[in-house]
């Protein structure tokens, strides 16, 4: 969750922010204020954001697309993630490290993603650094969780008020993905990569995902 998503709803009140529901059937699910009423933030919220991510290809998937948020809303990168991975191949990171000006300039035409050409640039560049931390590292999973040990970390926060946009480690995580020759990674993107994947669990303690995501990990 991003820091304007945190601005954006803080005026909701807590019985607001605890109650919002997918559809009918499920009334007394519990949720976290930030996925409001939109069906697919909430399918977002239930089954992916905060479990644990361990498939190379869906790490770099998420990397990309926490890059493309930056100055955006979540909501506006999940509406397009779709055509995002039919324009870049399915994140295949070898196919991305090799595309070429031209085949980004093309890109760039495409409505159906964040058509700014630093991001659009920045997804060839982090494939390379991708691919280089797997030939190191042997994987990206080995990689990336060691910055917090391998495990996630639960927060057990009670409200919005609760919910940090950085920490010692997604700042030791942006240095070491900057180093490496990472685009778009700065802390506040990396706390937010640590919440979707899993590596941190933020979801609100009354939220029915806290529990569910504390049996799995």
């Amino acid at each position: 969750m991003s820091k304007s998503q945190k601005t954006e709803y803080s005026a909701e009140t807590e019985a607001e922010h605890l109650n919002k529901t997918s559809d009918s059937s499920t009334p007394s699910l519990s949720r976290c204020w930030w996925c409001g009423n939109d069906p697919l933030y909430i399918q977002y919220h239930d089954d992916e954001w905060g479990r644990p991510v361990h498939d190379d290809r869906k790490l770099f998937e998420m990397l990309i697309l926490e890059g493309a948020q930056a100055g955006l809303s979540w909501i506006t990168i999940l509406r397009r993630r779709e055509g995002y991975r039919t324009v870049f191949d399915n994140f295949d990171p070898v196919v991305n490290a090799a595309y070429t000006d031209e085949d980004l300039a093309a890109k760039l035409k495409d409505e159906r993603i964040i058509r700014n050409r630093l991001k659009v640039f920045s997804v060839r560049s982090n494939a390379i650094a991708f691919l280089k931390i797997v030939e190191t590292y042997g994987s990206f999973d080995a990689f990336i969780w060691q910055f917090t040990g391998g495990k996630t970390i639960v927060n057990a926060l009670k409200s919005p008020d609760d919910v940090i946009v950085t920490s010692p480690e997604s700042d030791a995580m942006s240095k070491a993905l900057k180093k490496s020759g990472f685009k778009f990674i700065g802390s506040t993107i990396c706390y937010a990569y640590m919440q979707a994947v899993g590596m941190v669990n933020d979801h609100l303690v009354d939220c029915h995902c806290y529990t569910t995501i504390n049996h799995l990990i």
